[in-house]
């Protein structure tokens, strides 16, 4: 079975792809279409890919063999649709693509897809925009590394969180996190799992809290919270109204922060479990997600 499997994946690997980057958004999403070219990059063959997965919506027995394959499991999953990877020993790129599959909502299928395209598709572009850029100005060294997480993935949500590494002298990470309610087909927002606005207060001053007492617990931990001095002349007041945020395998609401956002640099990416007492009185819909 695994043999067939990798057969499958070469085949679409050694495919040729379009030569125009947007072809490879157009295509993925509105066309199996398939146009030779001499230009190749490890952004695995997004017409072959798209048949991929539509092979896997319409071939039950190619659904079968990739059902024993733990990464597709009941098959509302995650594959990776592209990757790309350029190292010449100072400017390396290490590129992958998501891509959803098996939604019955297939709006919501497209258009997450297509967002997920147009950022592989924005960090090729701009990898090889300043490479260029730094070669020409005498060279220099670039890196950029993008991936995805699995947070949550049972039969109710699907959480899955996006991030992206770049290295120019020092790295920095961000990460974008989607999460997906299975059973309703629909795009979970953080208004969307309460009754009103006050959530953006309560889940804030919880936050507060939480900064302060880990730095009481840990003098290396610092976060730009009021009430506290720090040499930035910055303080956290309040989280914005749809902050970066997923649900965890227990059910739990976490708040996350880019680096930066809240902290030092060294911090990186900080997150907080918002315990879900503190939450009760505001929650609406979010009591089926969250408990």
């Amino acid at each position: 079975m695994n043999e067939k499997i990798e057969q499958m994946k070469q085949h679409y690997r050694n495919t040729p792809i379009p030569k125009e980057l947007d072809l490879i958004v157009n295509q993925a999403i509105k066309q199996n279409k398939k146009r030779k070219s001499n230009v190749k990059w490890g952004f695995a063959v997004a017409a072959a890919a798209i048949l991929f997965v539509a092979g896997i919506n319409t071939n039950s027995t190619l659904a079968h063999a990739l059902s024993e394959v733990p990464l597709v499991g009941d098959l509302v999953k995650v594959l990776t649709f592209g990757e790309y990877k350029f190292n010449d020993g100072t400017f390396k790129a290490n590129l992958e693509v998501p891509v959803i599959t098996n939604l019955d909502n297939k709006t919501l299928e497209d258009t997450l897809n297509n967002k997920y395209l147009e950022e592989g598709k924005r960090l090729y572009t701009d990898f090889i925009s300043e490479m260029e850029r730094l070669k020409q100005n005498g060279g220099g060294h670039l890196g950029v590394d993008s991936g995805y997480v699995i947070k949550t993935d049972n039969d109710h949500i699907l959480s899955m969180g996006r991030y992206v590494v770049n290295t120019v002298g020092s790295s920095s990470t961000t990460f974008k996190y989607d999460t997906i309610d299975k059973k309703k087909q629909l795009l979970i927002t953080l208004p969307s799992l309460f009754k009103n606005d006050d959530y953006i207060h309560i889940i804030s001053e919880n936050i507060k809290e939480q900064m302060k007492e880990q730095m009481k617990r840990d003098p290396q931990k610092i976060y730009w919270v009021e009430g506290v001095s720090n040499e930035v002349n910055f303080y956290f007041k309040t989280i914005t109204k749809d902050q970066n945020f997923y649900i965890n395998t227990n059910g739990q609401l976490v708040v996350s922060f880019q680096k930066y956002e809240v902290s030092p640099g060294y911090m990186g990416v900080v997150e907080f479990i918002i315990p879900t007492p503190v939450l009760s009185d505001v929650l609406t819909m979010g009591g089926e997600y969250i408990h």
